[in-house]
């Protein structure tokens, strides 16, 4: 069978390329607000450990926030999706969805946390001591001077961890959800070619990764122009 029939049997009989445009949505909607949980999670935890390191102060939750630290890189991604779906929401009909927003949010919370306060640590104590200098109090110091910088030293690797999770979606099917890679599954079990639409998908995430690389480059370009 010529590629031309295998693309033909995978993708235009029986308009079985609909798994692969719903699943390419799935995956689009489930890294976006997974992406912003991340963010909003990272962001609380990476403000607690770094101001307990810098006062001392906010012990208890600092005490908290490494528990979550651990705990959540310490295990695997496809374990916490199953714990969450199968354990915690075990009870109540959920979607899926939300399920792997809520998952793969929390996972990478943890990793964004520890760029956002490495990049906090890395700021010169200085810079603390020059807002005080100005009357900023501690939170005006940290929203006007430090985090603005922080950002740019860390953009690189928030970038990175965006594609990883990206790619870590693919996990997803093992809780039955139709993403991008499900797609091509259920495909593969309907015609038994798995070479066209698994090789599809693949270059489907490359397309994509390029396409966010491009775009962080252009915007870190832009951020070292601004500083000029």
């Amino acid at each position: 069978m010529t590629f031309i029939d295998q693309f033909k049997q995978n993708f235009i009989e029986e308009n079985r390329w609909k798994y692969i445009l719903n699943g390419l949505g799935v995956t689009l909607r489930v890294t976006l607000f997974a992406v912003l949980i991340g963010i909003a999670i990272g962001f609380i935890v990476a403000i607690i450990r770094s101001t307990y390191e810098k006062t001392g102060k906010l012990k208890i939750l600092n005490l908290l926030a490494n528990i979550y630290l651990t705990v959540i890189r310490g295990t695997p991604v496809v374990v916490q999706l199953l714990i969450i779906y199968f354990v915690i929401f075990s009870s109540v009909r959920v979607d899926k969805i939300f399920v792997a927003i809520i998952a793969f949010g929390i996972n990478s919370g943890a990793y964004v946390a520890e760029i956002i306060r490495s990049g906090i640590m890395s700021i010169d104590p200085g810079q603390m001591e020059a807002g005080r200098s100005l009357g900023f109090n501690y939170i005006q110091t940290m929203c006007y001077i430090i985090i603005p910088q922080a950002f740019k030293n860390v953009l690189p690797a928030l970038g990175n961890e965006f594609i990883v999770l990206l790619k870590e979606t693919s996990v997803a099917g093992y809780i039955a959800l139709e993403d991008l890679t499900k797609g091509a599954d259920i495909i593969r079990s309907q015609t038994y070619s798995p070479f066209v639409p698994l090789l599809s998908v693949a270059a489907i995430y490359l397309g994509i990764v390029m396409l966010l690389t491009f775009l962080l480059k252009k915007l870190e370009r832009r951020l070292r122009s601004s500083e000029r």
